[in-house]
């Protein structure tokens, strides 16, 4: 026991606390140690300043470049004819079906009026009687002509006999005159294709009766060995075209044009190009534009009347700034690059672009100019003021695609 309290006497009295203080001084030590060791991390970590990022960049210069200016147009055959009777019968026969292809003479319909065929008999009739009748009056001159000459009778019988026979030759001719109306009437039963092309709708079936004043016609048919496609343009483009366009004239101007293109309704191209012909002289007041046609060969009648399109008219510019739409973004319906400084900063550009320029470039006419320096790969979030590590890509690899 006497023992134990030397013990906790030893341990109790200044030796003690002697003991404690150097152990204390190695835990702050270690703890001051652990503090500079994380400020350290902090310095070399998140809290220093960040490395530069490195992005593709291209300086602006000017191209050439064909614009492709798009424009919805409706397709319209050369010839849209309407077939009608012009004599009153019945539908006897229907020798086409709707859409068939047919050539220029080809029987289409046949209509059953026996009043013509009666009209025609008459009229045979009559040219037979009125001729009768002249022989008559001929007869009758060559018998009076001789007594005249002998003076057995006056003269007067002579020219009353003479003026009878003109008589009877002015009906022989009217009776021939109503014969051949006859057989133009009875023609008509029989209807032709005027022109080679496509067969519309057909309303009226076998049996069914028909008239000049029927309101629908019995069919119309398509001449589409070329159509026209309308499309309208605005005035300010107009404006754009009669500009750059050479020439003195309109039709010269339009002579000067580029050839067109036509984009089918599933997307693809049609084979042949088309060449616009005709321009409305007035702008529609309600719309501000004007009526083009442009036309194109159709000789495998793939184009039907009636269908849509897009004409593709394309407009050379020799010297423009173009910029991949791919580098662009849009923010509150503007349009902005990313446009590098001297010190390689970042500065977000707002810029304005030629209307329907469809591809993969737009054509800037304000916000950047020849010589600026852009960011040529897609990039988001990039702030003003933001430095980055340009890599310069020649203009060349950028502009490959040009078209």
């Amino acid at each position: 026991m006497t023992t134990n309290n030397n013990i906790i006497s030893f341990f109790t009295g200044r030796s003690f606390t002697r003991l404690i203080k150097p152990t204390l001084a190695i835990a702050g030590f270690s703890l001051l140690l652990t503090s500079c060791g994380e400020k350290g991390k902090q310095a070399n970590g998140a809290g220093g300043p960040q490395q530069a990022q490195s992005y593709k960049t291209v300086t602006l210069q000017p191209r050439e470049a064909t614009l492709n200016t798009d424009y919805p147009a409706s397709i319209q055959g050369l010839q849209n004819i309407e077939i009608r009777p012009k004599v009153d019968g019945f539908v006897e026969g229907i020798y086409v079906d709707e859409g068939s292809l047919v050539k220029k003479g080809q029987l289409l319909f046949k209509i059953k009026a026996p009043q013509y065929e009666q009209d025609v008999r008459t009229a045979e009739a009559g040219i037979q009687t009125a001729q009768a009748d002249v022989n008559t009056a001929n007869l009758q001159v060559n018998k009076v002509k001789p007594l005249v000459e002998k003076d057995i009778i006056s003269h007067y019988e002579l020219e009353s006999a003479q003026n009878t026979l003109q008589t009877k030759q002015a009906a022989l001719a009217q009776a021939r005159a109503a014969f051949a109306n006859a057989k133009v009437n009875l023609g008509y039963t029989t209807i032709t294709s005027p022109v080679d092309g496509v067969i519309g709708s057909l309303p009226y079936k076998l049996g069914s009766l028909v008239s000049s004043a029927t309101v629908d016609p019995l069919t119309t048919v398509y001449n589409t060995a070329t159509v026209y496609a309308y499309f309208a343009i605005n005035e300010k483009q107009l404006l754009d075209i009669n500009r750059d366009s050479t020439g003195t004239s309109l039709k010269s101007k339009l002579n000067n044009l580029p050839k067109v293109s036509l984009l089918l309704p599933d997307g693809t191209t049609y084979d042949h190009n088309g060449k616009v012909e005709t321009v409305n002289g007035l702008i529609n007041t309600s719309t501000g534009s004007a009526n083009f046609r442009a036309a194109f060969v159709n000789p495998r009648g793939l184009l039907r009347t009636g269908s849509s399109a897009t004409v593709r008219m394309p407009v050379l510019l020799k010297s423009a700034i173009l910029v991949p739409q791919n580098v662009t973004y849009e923010l509150q319906d503007k349009r902005f690059v990313y446009v590098i400084d001297n010190q390689n900063k970042v500065k977000n550009v707002a810029i304005t672009t030629m209307d329907n320029t469809p591809g993969q470039f737009y054509v800037v006419t304000g916000g950047i100019k020849n010589g600026d320096k852009i960011i040529a790969e897609g990039a988001t979030n990039l702030k003003d003021g933001t430095e980055i590590k340009p890599v310069e890509v020649s203009p060349d690899v950028v502009f490959k695609d040009l078209k």
